[in-house]
């Protein structure tokens, strides 16, 4: 069994700043790209940032300069450390990774529950 757990959501003022967490956890015998996704009200969900597990990052034009990815592959945590936040930036953030589990013996991708953001203006 494996489960993604994201931390670090809440409410903040516009132009402030915010730090996510998403811990892997469970029968994981490697992790390759992991990610941030976001889900506004009325919106599908769209791509934020990737890491691979070589530190190569990718990033949604929107987000680009103001929000950073980072990773710690001991610790199985990605982290996106969110800064001079928008209101547009307010929704439900998501945690995915491209894990090989030890029970099934193959690659799959496995998404968190999702921690909301809130940004006022």
């Amino acid at each position: 069994q494996v489960q993604l757990v994201e931390s670090g959501g809440g409410l903040v003022q516009a132009g402030g700043s915010l730090r996510l967490s998403c811990v892997a956890s469970g029968s994981i015998f490697n992790i390759a790209t992991m990610g941030w996704y976001r889900q506004a009200p009325g919106k599908q969900r769209e791509l934020v940032a990737t890491i691979t597990t070589g530190g190569d990052t990718n990033y949604a034009d929107s987000v680009k300069g103001r929000l950073t990815i980072s990773r710690d592959n001991i610790k199985k945590t990605i982290y996106l450390q969110m800064s001079s936040l928008k209101p547009e930036d307010t929704a439900v953030y998501y945690c995915k990774a491209r894990i090989f589990e030890r029970v099934n013996i193959d690659w799959s991708d496995y998404w968190g529950q999702g921690t909301q953001v809130t940004v006022s203006s």
